[in-house]
């Protein structure tokens, strides 16, 4: 009776030290939560930051040069306004011819008086785009410069061209006004120093004003 008691309490201790095994075994082998979905989520949430940050710094290289090249321009305009040309300038500016003039190798330069600053003038072409004033020269010749930019229009009688002294390069030759070409032509018959050739026209308004100065009082 003994010995059946003892197997009984031996069975149950079995019994229970299975039970606790299995439950050991079942947890080591249970899935565990996934967390990798919950993580796509995120990443792809960081990713959309990330482009959305890098779109922002690319810049817009165009558009910031034409408007650096404004700013620079208004402030050159502005101490124009600032220093007035003398009436032997102001005398200079009269005979330079403005406009659309076709140059060398197809190129073409465009000229423009500064109505709000009499004397200055916007030179403009490809790639280039000055703010110039009249500078007196001993030779007779006319000449326009933008000192900040290193750059020189002068106006031969035959021709015009542009220079930048900071980059050692000409930019355009032989660009000529109507008029230009024609001392061209008449220099082809008669070669002499564009110098000592004849002065071109007058505009029209310099030459009405030369021709009242020039009648007699009443």
């Amino acid at each position: 009776m003994k010995k059946l008691f003892n197997l009984k309490r031996l069975a149950n201790a079995l019994s229970v030290g299975l039970m606790a095994v299995s439950g050991l075994a079942w947890s080591q082998t249970a899935p565990s939560p996934d967390t990798s979905e919950k993580a796509k989520p995120a990443a792809s949430a960081k990713k959309a930051v990330t482009k959305k940050v890098q779109a922002k710094k690319e810049p817009v290289k165009p558009a910031r040069a034409a408007l650096k090249l404004d700013a620079i321009n208004l402030a050159v305009a502005a101490e124009a306004a600032d220093a007035a040309l003398t009436p032997d300038e102001l005398d200079i500016a009269s005979r330079v011819y403005i406009g659309k003039l076709p140059c060398e190798l197809g190129a073409n330069v465009t000229l423009s008086a500064d109505e709000k600053n009499p004397g200055y003038f916007h030179v403009v072409g490809k790639n280039f785009k000055y703010y110039m004033f009249p500078v007196a020269t001993t030779t007779g010749a006319i000449r326009l410069e933008d000192r900040k930019a290193g750059a020189v229009w002068l106006q031969l009688a035959n021709k015009s061209m542009l220079m930048n002294n900071k980059l050692g390069t000409r930019l355009a030759d032989e660009c000529a006004s109507p008029a230009q070409v024609a001392v061209a032509d008449a220099l082809k018959l008669n070669p002499v120093s564009v110098f000592d050739a004849p002065k071109p026209a007058l505009p029209a308004a310099s030459s009405a004003q030369a021709e009242a100065e020039a009648a007699p009082a009443k």
